[in-house]
Formats: C-alpha cells, structure tokens, sequence
C-alpha cells in the first residue's frame, strides 16, 4: 500500500494533470485561456458561420448560373436557323480585311423556308469594322434594278423571292464584290413586339405625309411608334416624297431609335423587360447556320462600346428612279458605287464618308 506522499502518487497526478491541459485532437489551442476560457468557443461559432455563409453563396451563384444557362438554351432555340443560306465557294468575293464583318440583314413578312410568295422588303448590309468601335447600316433599295443569276434584270427583292438567301446573297455579292460573313431575316412581326417591350420610339417626322395604302397620316413633329403603328411607319412605300430612299431612312430611323432603347439603363438594369426583349427578338429573328449561341454572345460583348452616335447610315450610291416595263425602278450608280464597295471591302468606310459624304440624316424623316 503506497503513501500519499509516495512518488508514485505525485507522478500520477502531474500525469492526470497534463492530460486535462493537453488539447485534444481537432480541438482549437487556446490562447490565454485561464484569461478568457470563452475566446475558443467564439473561435468555433465564427467559423461555423463562415463556413455556413460560404455554402450560402456557392448555392446562390450555382443557381444563378444554371438560370442564366438555362435562358441562354432557352434563347437560342427561339433562333430559327436556316441551312445552306449561302452560295457554293467557287467564285464567291474574298473576305473583309481583318476581323471586319458583313451582315445581310433583311426583313419581310414571312420567315425562310415559308409557303407563299417572299419579297425582302427592308435589305441591309451591316458592316462591323475590325476595331469594333462603329457600326454602318447600308441600305438597298429594294426596286434597284440588278442582274439576278439565271433570272435576267430585276428587282433586287425579287431575287429573295426567287431563290431565298442564296440567291439574294449571290446576287448581292454579284453586285457589290463585298462577301457576306451572315445572314439574319427578321420577321416584321418582331418589329411590333420589340418595339411594345421598350415602350416604343420617338423619331422626328418633317412634314405631314398620308398613307393612301393603310389610311394613316403622320403629323410633322415627334412620332411615337409602337406596335402596329411602328410596322405602318417603316413599311409605307407611296406618297413618300423620296419613294423608296425615304423609306429606307424611315427603317434605318426606327432601327437606330429602337438600338438607342435597347441600350438604355431601363431596359438593361430590368431583368424581366430585357428577358421580354430577348424572347421576342429571337422569335423574330432567322439566321445562317453558322451563327451559334457563342457567335451572337462574342459578337454582343465586342460591340458592348457602340452607342447612337457610333452607328452611321447610309444607302449605296444610285442614280435615282426610272421605268422599265411600266415598273417604277431605283438605278445604281456602277462607277460610284464601285468606289463605295471598295471601301466597305478594305473596312475603309470612315475614310470614305469623310471624302465623299454620303451619311444619311437621320434626326429628321419624312
């Protein structure tokens, strides 16, 4: 029987001693905790919180990305996408210099590949420079009086409804030795659901013109388009007195007015207007089958600087109207228009307008 004064006694409890201080395994090592023994359970709570917090946020971002993905699927397949929209290689033009790019942009009542007769009746090329920092609008009148291939000498538009894109593109490339990069056809229909989504346009109208066809008179002064009343304003052909070349500063007009709403903090800051915007302008819209999802996502994030002031307009250069078989036509000016299509080709247009003029004044229409 040991005493306990014994040194086994004290051995004994000097070991039983470091045993209660010595911090077990996954327990924090207090700092000063004869000071304060609450420090290592606040240090405990803390990051449990943190941790908490942590998966918070990564389920918040996992949701908002799977959303975000499953618009963007959810987009593109409104996208109508039109195969074999252009013509074979062989004898094609080369392409822009650099990184510039050509869109043809139509619009017309009905969408590729639908029964019935097709005519294009707003036509434009959409020249995006290489330094990404301007955008030109390029109207073609759709009475100019062209070669269509294997067609004779027509109206451009009737190559549309001849032959689809491809025979509209050939014909074009034909013309202006400028190669298409794209092709986009908006249902005019998409006209009226944009513009009610960004509750309508203003343009300036300079004098009062009736609409003998649809039975409209547009007062002088500020316009609000929206709906059905912007599809009358940009389609009206008779009684313009610039014909056709009115109207195509008429379209350019509404397009440029309806850009400037797009890119406004009003439509952009609210998710449910832009979604509203993005569904109807997919639903309208028709492309090549070379356009993808990432085409249209890259394309949107290079032009992200292009503002009102940095789209320019204008319409090739032209010779004025004529008749030909009792048909009112829009004739070109070749050796010009030459000169103009060359520019557009060596992305050289800024130097072009800066020469020769020919930007279109789009503040006041008729």
């Amino acid at each position: 029987m040991t005493d306990d004064a014994s040194p086994v006694v004290e051995s004994r409890s000097v070991l039983d001693g470091l045993r209660k201080d010595a911090p077990g395994e996954g327990d924090d090592v207090p700092e000063a905790s004869s000071k304060n023994p609450e420090k290592p359970r606040k240090r405990r709570l803390l990051r449990r919180l943190v941790i908490v917090t942590v998966l918070v946020l990564a389920m918040v971002v996992a949701a908002a990305f799977a959303l975000v993905m499953e618009r963007q699927i959810s987009l593109n397949g409104n996208i109508e996408r039109i195969p074999g929209a252009f013509p074979e290689d062989a004898g094609r033009p080369v392409k822009a210099v650099g990184d510039a790019q050509n869109w043809l942009l139509i619009g017309s009542d009905k969408r590729p590949g639908e029964s019935g007769n097709q005519r294009a009746d707003t036509i434009m090329i959409v020249h995006v420079p290489a330094a990404r920092d301007r955008l030109t609008l390029i109207g073609i009148p759709r009475d100019s009086y062209v070669p269509i291939p294997g067609h004779g000498n027509n109206k451009i538009n009737a190559a549309y409804a001849f032959g689809g894109p491809k025979l509209l593109i050939k014909t074009i490339e034909g013309l202006t030795k400028v190669r298409i990069d794209h092709f986009a056809a908006l249902d005019f229909q998409g006209f009226v659901e944009m513009s009610k989504v960004v509750g309508g346009v203003d343009v300036y109208v300079s004098r009062k013109v009736y609409d003998p066809m649809n039975k409209v008179t547009w007062p002088q002064g500020m316009v609000h388009l929206e709906g059905e009343k912007a599809l009358l304003f940009v389609r009206q052909r008779y009684n313009l007195p610039g014909g056709d070349f009115d109207r195509i500063k008429r379209q350019q007009a509404f397009v440029g007015a309806l850009g400037h709403k797009i890119i406004s903090k009003d439509l952009l800051t609210n998710p449910f207007k832009l979604n509203d915007f993005l569904e109807a302008l997919t639903h309208a819209v028709s492309v090549d089958s070379g356009v993808t999802l990432s085409t249209l996502r890259d394309l949107a994030l290079e032009l992200r600087n292009i503002r009102p002031e940095t789209v320019d307009s204008a319409t090739i250069p032209t010779l004025g109207t004529g008749t030909v078989k009792g048909a009112s036509v829009v004739r070109l000016d070749k050796k010009e228009g030459a000169r103009f299509f060359e520019a557009v080709r060596n992305d050289s247009l800024g130097e072009y307008f800066k020469d020769n003029g020919g930007l279109d004044d789009l503040q006041i229409v008729s």
